[in-house]
């Protein structure tokens, strides 16, 4: 991976405590991007910041902790409100905070079925919410951290919550499939990308084994970098660009998940 120095970046990673969060946070922090580590509770995003100083020798000064429990979409607004107010210019967003979705059919106090909440929702709150620092220069883009799982995915319109036919496979597929589809909105530069099979809480989901957090989180960090020109709503498999999904382009489906994802977060159309 060519090296271009981020010194003049600022860069939001979400679950950025462990896995392929933690390890792009290192990437960018040791090429001199300021970093704001995003973790579940201010303990966990703390922690992160001390290893990385510790482990990685990285600057502490470049880094900042920042909290917020996904499953509550109340504290995405405050984490956001807070960013803008210490970060109003911020180059990239990397929407990477993820989980699987449980054996159980679960809802937050919000209402959505968790995994969609904390994969798909909370991004899209946090995006828009962030939308004037990510756009106060040219150059501001948000990189989705997606699956290849979204190709088996399907949006279920009238239930998203899955209360009528409940699998966790589909639930999580779902999510990373709405994911991928808000790449192509328009208002932000987004990108998604499948880092590849790594060996994070993830793993179970896909196989027996994979790869190393850090070596999926090298094709993260690549499409921080303003030097790696990029294209509004692609979709990338490690380093490749690729066709994602077909719903995944399809303008009507864009609208659609917009629509949705607005009113099951609250936010004005």
């Amino acid at each position: 991976m060519s090296v271009s120095d981020l010194s003049s970046r600022t860069v939001l990673v979400t679950g950025a405590t462990s896995g392929i969060g933690y390890q792009t946070a290192r990437l960018l922090a040791e090429r001199g991007a300021t970093v704001l580590v995003h973790g579940r509770t201010a303990e966990e995003a703390h922690a992160a910041t001390d290893r990385l100083v510790t482990l990685a020798d990285v600057d502490g000064s470049r880094l900042c902790a920042f909290a917020a429990d996904f499953t509550r979409l109340e504290e995405v607004e405050q984490v956001a409100t807070r960013v803008l107010a210490e970060h109003p210019h911020l180059d990239v967003l990397v929407n990477n905070a993820g989980m699987a979705a449980p054996e159980r059919h679960t809802v937050t106090a919000d209402g959505n079925e968790i995994a969609f909440q904390v994969n798909f929702l909370a991004h899209y709150l946090l995006t828009h919410l962030l939308e004037p620092a990510l756009t106060t220069d040219p150059g501001g883009r948000v990189v989705n951290v997606s699956s290849s799982l979204h190709r088996t995915g399907s949006i279920q319109w009238n239930d998203p919550n899955r209360t009528r036919r409940y699998s966790r496979l589909a639930a999580y597929a779902q999510s990373q499939l709405a994911l991928t589809v808000f790449a192509a909105d328009a208002r932000v530069t987004a990108v998604s990308v499948h880092p590849g099979i790594c060996t994070t809480s993830l793993l179970p989901l896909y196989a027996h084994e994979g790869v190393s957090p850090a070596e999926g989180a090298e094709h993260v960090a690549r499409l921080c970098d303003p030097a790696v020109e990029i294209v509004n709503g692609a979709y990338y498999d490690r380093e490749h660009r690729v066709d994602p999904a077909p719903a995944a382009s399809e303008e009507r489906t864009v609208k659609r998940l917009n629509k949705l994802a607005d009113l099951l977060v609250g936010q004005p159309a």
